[in-house]
């Protein structure tokens, strides 16, 4: 199974959520606080709207997961999970990092997704066994293999847990460079293989969902702090085959 129809849906939506946020920035925007501390504004719930309308007419027995509320229950075993706008702190401040973020999940595998990010112009797509797209250019990950090499990108160092971890600093000293987009641009360029390593320490599912199709199928590994292959455990990681290990060694050892 091909899922063309489920990654063409993806990647339209994606786009036309991403030209309504910006509709909405243009004409001036204000956040709200949700019970989590994050912002909320009136683009991410229009968006998410527009979104989940549209994937109920086209596959109305599937289920739908979405960051502002969409809760719908699946039918058949699929489902859709949805980031209206990821970043949306970068969104409100004008900041060019943000992505709209569609995934899709069948019998509790993500099997395709797209995210787009049009401050980067960055749109990519993937499928299982279809490969991660860019602009008709099939994507693979970078070749680098030691960390010395390696471009890691590290969101959210302010994020609860972290800073109890001492060993972070350290560890990260290892690498040929440390950058931090605000988590799913980080995961796109893994993807495109300009970046080799991003790691999330606390996120939701659909933060990951697409992402982790997307690195999946440019030849990458994603996977959770604890070693499983889930975007439901809170935290997450993905990279080149080559540097897993040190990826790993580092959650079981604190560096």
């Amino acid at each position: 199974m091909t899922f063309e129809r489920e990654v063409k849906l993806a990647t339209e939506l994606a786009q036309e959520a991403g030209a309504l946020a910006i509709d909405y920035q243009r004409r001036g925007i204000t956040a709200e606080t949700k019970a989590d501390e994050s912002p909320v504004t009136a683009a991410d719930k229009a968006c998410e709207k527009m979104i989940v309308e549209r994937i109920a007419r086209e596959f109305p027995d599937d289920g739908v997961l979405g960051e502002e509320g969409a809760n719908r229950e699946s039918q058949n075993g699929r489902k859709w999970i949805v980031d209206p706008i990821d970043g949306t702190r970068d969104f409100v401040r004008g900041i060019p990092l943000w992505a709209v973020l569609i995934g899709f999940e069948q019998d509790g595998q993500i099997v395709a997704g797209a995210a787009h990010s049009p401050g980067q112009k960055l749109l990519l797509s993937a499928s299982k066994g279809g490969g991660t797209w860019q602009d008709g250019n099939r994507l693979h990950v970078s070749q680098i293999t030691t960390p010395d090499e390696s471009v890691l990108c590290f969101n959210g160092f302010n994020k609860k847990g972290v800073s109890a971890n001492l060993g972070l600093l350290k560890w990260v000293e290892r690498f040929w460079a440390v950058r931090g987009l605000g988590g799913s641009v980080d995961a796109m360029l893994v993807a495109l293989g300009k970046a080799d390593v991003w790691i999330e320490p606390n996120a939701k599912p659909w933060d990951f969902a697409p992402l982790k199709i997307l690195v999946e199928e440019a030849g990458g590994r994603f996977g959770s702090f604890n070693g499983t292959n889930s975007i439901y455990e809170g935290n997450g990681y993905a990279c080149t085959p080559a540097l897993e290990p040190y990826i790993l060694d580092f959650f079981k050892t604190g560096g």
